[in-house]
């Protein structure tokens, strides 16, 4: 009797956040908020799924933020944190929730509680709001991801079906008849589309493995190997290509006010900011020379900051190298590429304000200087693409079918949800 009595007052402490039992009539609005309860502990746990899923893309979602607030954070790891809590908030106040129910105390909900749900729902929303407007690719990893997970969320499912059974069935039994109907409707609606949901899966884990392409893809450096040394320096390349054993070279080109080619991929509104330690407010590529770009740390940030949580794996004369590293000339990297035979691909990136230079002619004449096989050239611009058919053999990537198809070429450039899965194999 001790014991429940204990386990009663925390239940009604921690939920209702006070000491007696309130005998009055249980509330409508009492209801309500129990359902808003139940309700947020679903969104939330959905949300931090999708969350998860998206955490490979975190650097992308840290550059927006630098972009924005100009100061480097993991923005990412950040948000997660917050929404574990929540999460975790919900999922106790429903358990709770549910203690009260079997304890068959009143479901008052202390204002306390509402008012922490009610932030998390404008926190929520507005992640949503920021993810459709600015990254609404990652919506497509969604789907994707449960192809993989599906079959282990149903067996979840089943699990939680199975404990709350007895829930249901004991709330049937006190409740009035009109109310029996809506229950019993519920629970068999939502048992049937939990146990008949695997023929809705489709996932590599569930078909045969003679469906599968076992060939394994290659492996291509985006920025180099941004994960163990600065992204888009030559540190960056000559780890990518002698640990990670790359078949292609990722990188990002623009030219200087000396018409020479550098790599940076950041090209807009003081695009030095997130990768040097660049006092001046620069804008553009064309707006300083080469030599300038050149006596730019491109390195410090990223032993200072550790976007991706790395650098304590990095041996000490590895930081030293890190930490003196600058902002590298195409050819530099072209000579890299020859030296190890790994084929280079690249956007070209142009101000607006300078539509008339011609960044596709002299990054060509920078590629074809340097005496490189032209096949280990993928051209990706499309701007001017017909000089750069006439004056080299460069093999030409397009970022559409229906253009490729046009030019009787095999090479596409897409993101992966825009193809179907049967189309990519």
């Amino acid at each position: 009797m001790a014991l429940g009595r204990c386990c009663r007052g925390f239940s009604r402490a921690f939920f209702s956040c006070c000491r007696e039992t309130h005998r009055d009539n249980e509330s409508k609005c009492s209801t309500c908020w129990c359902v808003m309860v139940t309700v947020m502990a679903l969104i939330s746990v959905c949300w931090l799924y999708i969350w998860l899923v998206i955490f490979n893309d975190r650097d992308d979602f840290n550059t927006l933020l630098f972009s924005l607030l100009h100061k480097h954070m993991n923005y990412f790891m950040v948000a997660m944190i917050i929404f574990a809590l929540f999460a975790s908030y919900c999922l106790l106040l429903l358990l709770f929730a549910l203690v009260q129910v079997v304890l068959r105390e009143n479901l008052d909900l202390h204002w306390i509680h509402k008012a922490l749900i009610c932030v998390g729902v404008v926190l929520i929303v507005a992640m949503i709001v920021v993810m459709t407007l600015k990254q609404p690719e990652e919506w497509h990893i969604v789907p994707l991801s449960l192809q993989y997970t599906a079959p282990f969320l149903q067996f979840g499912a089943v699990g939680a079906l199975t404990l709350l059974s007895w829930l249901v069935f004991r709330t049937f039994n006190q409740v009035q008849e009109k109310s029996k109907f809506l229950i019993a409707a519920s629970f068999l609606i939502l048992s049937a589309f939990i146990y008949l949901s695997p023929l809705l899966i489709h996932s590599p884990c569930l078909i045969d493995i003679k469906e599968l392409n076992l060939t394994k893809p290659d492996l291509w450096g985006h920025r180099g190997a941004p994960m163990l040394a600065p992204e888009n320096t030559m540190m960056s390349f000559e780890r990518s290509a002698t640990e990670c054993n790359v078949k292609v070279f990722e990188t990002d080109v623009q030219l200087s006010k000396d018409r020479i080619p550098f790599l940076m991929h950041d090209h807009e509104g003081e695009f030095l900011k997130r990768t040097t330690n660049v006092t001046q407010k620069i804008s553009y590529g064309n707006e300083v020379d080469m030599s300038t770009l050149k006596s730019l740390n491109a390195g410090k940030w990223f032993i200072e900051n550790d976007p991706f949580q790395t650098v304590h794996l990095l041996t000490k004369s590895q930081r030293e190298t890190a930490d003196s590293q600058t902002i590298p000339e195409l050819k530099d990297l072209l000579d890299l590429a020859k030296q190890h035979n790994i084929s280079i691909i690249f956007d070209l990136y142009r101000p607006e304000n300078c539509s008339k230079t011609n960044d596709t002619e002299d990054t060509v004449k920078e590629i074809l200087d340097s005496g490189i096989n032209h096949e280990l050239i993928y051209w990706l611009p499309p701007q001017n693409r017909e000089y750069v058919m006439k004056t080299s053999n460069f093999i030409q990537v397009y970022n559409n079918t229906k253009e490729m198809s046009a030019q009787n070429r095999a090479h596409l450039n897409v993101k992966y949800s825009d193809l179907p899965a049967d189309e990519i194999r």
